[in-house]
């Protein structure tokens, strides 16, 4: 298997999930069969580069954006993983939405915190 297709794969993967889409979701946006969003993304299949502008445009982003993955995400811890998931959903947002949800997080931790100091 080659390191191009599993690191494409799992960006695509990677994109697909902070987009809250299921591979379903992605093979009906991109024209495929389900099965063939998940060849591409174990790297099992040899993704063409007319499918690949496909997939990039069903997941909104640049074909360029597809081959940036980064291998220092491979070292992070599980609490890292959930704040870099967080900030990929947050990453698109506007900013009325970072606002929103800024103002969530701090009314459940104030919360949590003060059941705690009881």
């Amino acid at each position: 298997m080659s390191e191009i297709l599993k690191l494409v794969g799992t960006r695509i993967r990677d994109i697909r999930k902070s987009r809250g889409l299921s591979q379903e979701a992605l093979a009906e946006k991109s024209g495929f069969n389900p099965s063939y969003i998940g060849f591409v993304e174990r790297a099992e299949r040899n993704i063409s580069l007319i499918n690949l502008e496909k997939i990039a445009k069903a997941l909104n982003v640049g074909v360029h954006q597809l081959f940036s993955y980064v291998r220092e995400y491979e070292d992070l811890t599980e609490n890292e993983s959930r704040i870099k998931e967080i900030l990929t959903i947050l990453k698109n947002r506007d900013s009325r939405d970072l606002d929103m949800a800024r103002n969530v997080l701090l009314e459940i931790f104030e919360r949590y915190d003060n059941k705690s100091n009881k």
